[in-house]
């Protein structure tokens, strides 16, 4: 099935050998349907043509950031916004190096920074230029910045030596997009709902009480969703986070209000529920400030427990119901009960004893208990990155 019909790739080709492939892959896109426009950058001019590019896309070639006719339209801007997709192919250590650290100092490093889309690379390099520490560094970062990555692949290269750095074929990339916007196509019809952040329970009109959570892990997944082009909603205690992009945001602060948009927010197909919610509320707010003269006696009552609630709302029910569980011991333990007690599908568990993960970190490590009785445990990642894994999963078991 060919699910790139009109979709609309912004291909960057960097200087390199394997430029030469780049003119196959848009032979091989258009064919297939689609509208290419191209980047050249000033090295790419030096293994292939604008000439030949231009017979073969239908479309003008850029190449120049300061050239008037080009930058009068804002190109480094109306291009990212006209694609789909912006693919780098090939992709130089140079042109990663310039990405991983923000640069933009050419027309393709510029577009690919201010661009709000996908971002597909196609690594090319000597092995040696691809197993530099640098260059691996450079990789990962991209990665933590939600930035696709296709190949390299293993083989013989034209400088004579063998080993990693060939960039993908193009009918791999192809297969690659169509899978991808095949993907995204099929989500479209779902619907996905997460918690995040803490609560807060007033005792007065000053004090509350709350948590330590950041609300980060919890964003990064709405935003994960969002790019594998789910309809995707976000209920959010008080955080510092920016909302993400293109995704429905409902803030709220207490327990209480949670449960209510949580619910107004059915039916879903899957629910995540990472938030950190209060456990226990005070009984009487308070209408004054209590003053620290008096004597202080707080009756607390249980909140209304969310993920409980919808786990065993027949009527309601999404097909997959995903719980948090943030622990100080007893990990697995205490999530297998959890599993159970709650029938939800799956639990991920974390130690937010740990102040290297978890709470207020950038990164996290958990264990994730299927229904099955199954245990998968993901090692220490930046938020972002294990969010990705969890769409990963969840795709799968949806499609």
């Amino acid at each position: 099935m060919n699910n790139l019909n009109n979709k609309k790739i912004l291909l960057i080709i960097c200087g390199g050998i394997a430029a030469y492939k780049s003119l196959e892959l848009i032979r091989l896109l258009k064919k297939r349907g689609l509208e290419v426009k191209t980047i050249l950058t000033e090295a790419a001019r030096k293994f292939v043509t604008p000439l030949s590019v231009a017979s073969l896309s239908q479309e003008k070639v850029y190449t120049d950031l300061f050239d008037y006719e080009n930058e009068k339209e804002m190109d480094h801007i109306s291009l990212s916004r006209w694609a789909d997709l912006i693919l780098i192919a090939p992709a130089t250590a140079n042109t990663i190096s310039k990405l991983s650290n923000g640069m933009a100092d050419d027309l393709a490093s510029t577009v690919t920074l201010a661009s709000n889309k996908e971002v597909l690379i196609a690594p090319a390099m000597n092995v040696r230029m691809w197993e530099h520490k640098s260059n691996k560094e450079n990789i990962k970062k991209l990665k933590e910045f939600g930035y696709l990555i296709i190949g390299p692949e293993t083989g013989d290269m034209a400088c004579g030596e063998y080993g990693e750095g060939k960039m993908t074929e193009p009918i791999e990339i192809f297969n690659y997009l169509n899978k991808y916007f095949d993907l995204l196509n099929k989500n479209k019809k779902l619907k996905v709902l997460i918690t995040a952040g803490p609560t807060i329970e007033t005792i007065d009109p000053v004090r509350f009480i709350s948590n330590r959570s950041s609300g980060k892990q919890g964003y990064e997944i709405a935003k994960a969703f969002m790019n594998n082009g789910y309809d995707t909603t976000l209920i959010s205690g008080p955080t510092n986070l920016e909302p993400p992009r293109n995704v429905k945001l409902i803030k709220i602060n207490s327990a209480d209000q949670m449960f209510e948009q949580t619910i107004n927010s059915l039916p879903v197909d899957v629910a995540i529920f990472s938030a950190a919610v209060s456990d226990f509320k005070v009984d009487k707010i308070s209408k004054n400030k209590i003053k620290k003269t008096d004597s202080v006696s707080l009756r607390m009552i249980k909140n209304k427990d969310i993920l409980d609630y919808v786990s065993k709302h027949n009527s309601l029910r999404p097909k997959l119901v995903i719980g948090f569980s943030a622990e100080t011991e007893n990990i697995e333990a205490n999530s297998l009960s959890k599993l159970n007690e709650k029938n939800c599908d799956w639990i991920i568990a974390n130690d937010v004893s740990n102040d290297q993960i978890g709470f207020g970190s950038d990164y996290n490590e958990v264990s994730i208990f299927f229904r099955e009785k199954k245990m998968e445990k993901i090692s220490k990642l930046k938020k972002s990155l294990l969010a990705n894994e969890i769409v990963k999963k969840v795709n799968l078991e949806l499609n």
